[in-house]
């Protein structure tokens, strides 16, 4: 008989203590006038609640779509690997005729650098054959070479897979149990910081930031796409002899944790604030003001977040949501805004170092280059001397 999951069991305290916030906002509501973002509000709770509902669905399909597109395992999976290659060699053969157009017909001289150049074109035009030509096939090329990369770094670093390498017979007891959940939080913690610090993780993460509104459904409010990313394997636990159960625990206890931090309700928990994630750390952590933008990334604890310089406590009233909000409730929107732009992004980049960079780069970074980039006007004419 299978183990049951302890966020599935979990669920009738979810909607308990969802429950119990908004009987406690009733019994305090916000002053007249004021828009208190801790309140529910119907549409965005469903949003919530809908995203949360599929973020379980999904893994039963996405999983065996990544593992049926793994290549060298399936066929689908060496041909989506070729496909993204040929796509390669198109975008750059498209640059190289985007750069030959722009010298009036004549590549650079070998040698000359790219500061003596004029900046490569910008793809914008629609009309361009050409440019509409390596628009589509760039975002082909980078797409399926992440689809590829993400398949195959899933299938190598299974908890399965991992533990038949480990050279330590399995543990068991209180402090390998204890291990579990302290190495699934360091492990937690880093991939929630590169969820905030390459745009690859936070196409997938900023579902969970989406929300103009902080309460306990907003900790529902789940990515459906994590197979499509890559992260420090948690499999890495079963090296160290951790056995399967433990680990499948230790994401449970992880994410009923992270449950009750998504609350105004509570404003500290006093000397506890100093190792424990809490509320004050964690609506910091969803703050869209500057001082507040990647901060806060532990789950359990706030230890790691201060041993690796990446705490802010909450001293100014946060802001939730984005520093672009997405102003809609349209689930399609919600799962798929920040993957639609990252494709934008990249049919419309010059390079192939713009092109990495939209997808592997910081949000930040590729922002500022987005508007650096659409500041230079396209070049329509053949440059003389």
């Amino acid at each position: 008989m299978a183990r049951p999951d302890l966020t599935v069991l979990a669920i009738p305290a979810f909607v308990g203590a969802m429950g119990a916030e908004f009987w406690w906002q009733r019994k305090h509501p916000a002053r007249p006038g004021e828009d208190r973002p801790g309140d529910y509000e119907l549409n965005d709770t469903i949003a919530s609640l809908s995203m949360g509902i599929g973020s379980l669905v999904a893994p039963f399909v996405t999983g065996p779509l990544v593992r049926r597109l793994t290549p060298g395992r399936t066929r689908a999976g060496t041909a989506l690997l070729v496909a993204g290659l040929a796509a390669g060699v198109a975008t750059t053969v498209g640059d190289v005729l985007r750069q030959k157009r722009a010298h009036g017909g004549e590549l650079p001289e070998a040698g000359t650098l790219p500061s003596d150049q004029p900046a490569p074109e910008t793809v914008r035009s629609r009309v361009d054959a050409l440019g509409l030509m390596t628009s589509g096939s760039a975002v082909a090329a980078v797409g399926s070479s992440a689809v590829s990369a993400a398949s195959i770094w899933a299938m190598q670093t299974s908890a399965t897979r991992l533990a038949e390498l480990s050279p330590v017979k399995p543990r068991t007891g209180a402090a390998a149990y204890l291990l579990a959940i302290a190495g699934w939080d360091f492990l937690y913690y880093w991939n929630h910081r590169m969820s905030h610090e390459s745009r690859w993780m936070w196409a997938v993460h900023v579902v969970h930031h989406s929300s103009e509104r902080y309460n306990l459904s907003t900790a529902l409010r789940q990515p459906v796409a994590e197979s499509f990313s890559l992260s420090a394997p948690y499999g890495l636990l079963a090296l160290l002899g951790i056995p399967s159960r433990y680990i499948e625990d230790a994401r449970a206890i992880n994410l009923i944790y992270q449950f009750w931090i998504h609350t105004e309700a509570v404003r500290s928990i006093g000397w506890l604030e100093k190792v424990l994630n809490t509320p004050s750390h964690h609506r910091a952590h969803h703050g869209s003001q500057r001082q507040y933008l990647d901060i806060n990334h532990g789950s359990i604890l706030i230890l790691w977040d201060k041993l690796f310089g990446t705490f802010e406590p909450e001293v100014e009233r946060v802001r939730y949501g984005l520093t672009r909000n997405i102003d809609s409730y349209n689930l399609g929107t919600i799962a798929t805004h920040e993957w639609r732009d990252i494709a934008t992004d990249i049919a419309t980049a010059p390079t192939w170092s713009d092109r990495v960079g939209f997808l592997l780069r910081g949000p930040g970074w590729a922002y500022e280059r987005r508007e650096a980039l659409a500041d230079r006007p396209p070049v329509s004419e053949p440059i003389t001397a």
